[in-house]
């Protein structure tokens, strides 16, 4: 049974239809969260022992970002790279229960799905390798390298409408970061929080609804959502 939690913002409308949806990757649809903040724990208190908790200051932030707030050393950055490389290629990439039957249920309704992620394209091989049929769940995948500016920018997302020829009023931002809820929120499109790494509490105020798990989600559930 799903559970969540609503909240009305000036982005939500009764106008709206779902005809897109806007997936972000690490927290939202890919359970991979704590695999990063080991390895950025580990860089942190390699590199960076005076700023504490780095790993979870660096949520939803792309590598460029990390590497210009945090370790802005080219000497540092050359040593970090190959590790972050060789780590992301090992790690395990698999979706939130429920995902799949989400994913499978909207697009039968003929919506078309995009994954908007911070990531970047060599991080994506890395999951394409361990996860083949990934491509053939999104019309389109937009990486790091199709922004001009990052999450919380709002680029990105509106970048995941026009993709589709889609008007903002048409589409639904699934996230989970901070920085995610923001960009989604300032684009205007509706924003659902996924609460993976954050207590629905937490989120309640940075989006218009909340949900914590996949599980019993379908396309008609989204509809009475963004219609309330």
């Amino acid at each position: 049974m799903i559970t969540y939690f609503h909240i009305m913002f000036d982005n939500a409308s009764k106008s709206r239809t779902f005809k897109v949806a806007l997936f972000d990757l690490d927290g939202t649809l890919f359970d991979t969260e704590d695999q990063y903040t080991i390895f950025w724990g580990s860089m942190g208190r390699r590199f960076r022992p005076d700023v504490p908790n780095l790993e979870h200051l660096i949520k939803g932030t792309t590598l460029k970002q990390i590497f210009a707030n945090y370790f802005p050393s080219p000497e540092v950055q050359a040593q970090i790279l190959p590790l972050l490389e060789a780590y992301e290629a090992q790690m395990q990439y698999a979706f939130f229960p429920g995902v799949r039957a989400f994913i499978d249920d909207i697009r039968r309704q003929g919506v078309k799905c995009a994954v908007v992620t911070s990531s970047d394209q060599k991080k994506m091989s890395n999951v394409y390798r361990m996860m083949p049929e990934f491509q053939s769940l999104f019309d389109r995948v937009l990486t790091a390298e199709d922004f001009t500016a990052s999450k919380p920018n709002p680029d990105c997302y509106l970048r995941g409408a026009s993709v589709f020829g889609a008007d903002i009023s048409e589409c639904v931002v699934f996230e989970d970061a901070y920085t995610g809820l923001e960009a989604g929120m300032s684009s205007g499109i509706f924003t659902i929080g996924v609460a993976s790494g954050h207590t629905p509490e937490e989120i309640a105020d940075r989006c218009n609804h909340v949900i914590t798990t996949f599980e019993g989600l379908d396309f008609q559930k989204i509809e009475e959502i963004i219609r309330k």
